[in-house]
């Protein structure tokens, strides 16, 4: 993933345009694109500063919250569901979640499903 240009950087490029210098002079000047010359102004001139954005991090989650009670009552009604099978029941509820956003949700919600059969403790040797 690439990283956001410095800060230093681009307050030197927008106190360069501010100075008078037009944006694609101060960008060849600094070694940057002339529209990210023109991004940051655009960010300097809505925000009142040119600080970049958080990159990365997760933006579907909570399309998959909004409907938290709705997952969690299948879960409850059939604790042994597989995934498949609870994405096919949202599905016909009309709400379409894919496999790794309801796999992030039980790991967030720390709901695990053991999948060994219970057995009776051994005398011999530990089981878990």
């Amino acid at each position: 993933m690439s990283k956001a240009l410095s800060v230093d950087l681009r307050s030197r490029v927008l106190a360069t345009i501010a100075q008078g210098t037009s944006g694609r002079q101060a960008a060849q000047r600094f070694g940057v694109s002339a529209a990210s010359a023109s991004r940051w102004r655009s960010l300097e001139r809505a925000t009142g500063d040119a600080c970049p954005k958080v990159q990365g991090g997760d933006r579907r989650s909570g399309q998959t919250e909004q409907h938290a009670q709705e997952i969690l009552r299948l879960y409850e009604a059939k604790p042994d569901i597989s995934i498949e099978e609870l994405r096919a029941a949202l599905a016909e509820r009309g709400v379409a979640i894919g496999y790794g956003g309801l796999w992030r949700f039980f790991k967030r919600h720390r709901i695990t499903v053991k999948k060994r059969r219970r057995t009776r403790l051994s005398k011999t040797a530990p089981t878990s």
